[in-house]
């Protein structure tokens, strides 16, 4: 059902582009990497606050406001790189599981930290809140990781 819009993705002259150089790919993917370290240092470092095991001279909800304008910036960064590097193999990409587990949990991952994750980061502390706020660190570390890793392991797919 799919693979229509995957074929028709491949002639896009993006992705034309991008395999048509030696060096494009590489550095697209560079950078690609850079903002999947300012987003998931952004979210490790509040989820290890969520859990407890960090920072806690600080208020969560400081640390998660802080850490926010970094989380956009690196999804921001890795949206304008993924563009291209999924158009310049499309096909390869249709028939890789490892692109589908990242495909599929990235936007659980994302509703889960722009919804359950803010408001319980951002909620004032009250009594019970700390296993609520260890569940949601939990839970956020392991979409993530689920997420880079499955990215990851597209390249050697």
């Amino acid at each position: 059902m799919l693979l229509p819009f995957f074929e028709w993705c491949e002639t896009l002259w993006l992705g034309q582009f991008v395999i048509g150089s030696n060096w494009l790919f590489p550095v697209i993917e560079s950078v690609h990497l850079l903002g999947l370290a300012l987003l998931g240092g952004s979210v490790l470092l509040v989820d290890l606050r969520l859990l407890g095991l960090g920072l806690k001279d600080r208020a969560v909800s400081e640390l998660a406001l802080d850490a926010r304008r970094w989380m956009l910036t690196g999804l921001a960064i890795m949206v304008v790189t993924g563009i291209p590097l999924f158009l310049s193999e499309p096909i390869k990409l249709y028939y890789s599981t490892a692109f589908w587990i990242k495909i599929t949990t990235l936007p659980i991952a994302l509703a889960f930290a722009f919804t359950v994750r803010a408001r319980v980061a951002l909620a004032d502390p009250v009594r019970g809140t700390a296993r609520r706020q260890q569940l949601v660190g939990a839970l956020s570390i392991a979409l993530w990781v689920t997420v880079a890793v499955a990215g990851r392991w597209i390249g050697f797919s």
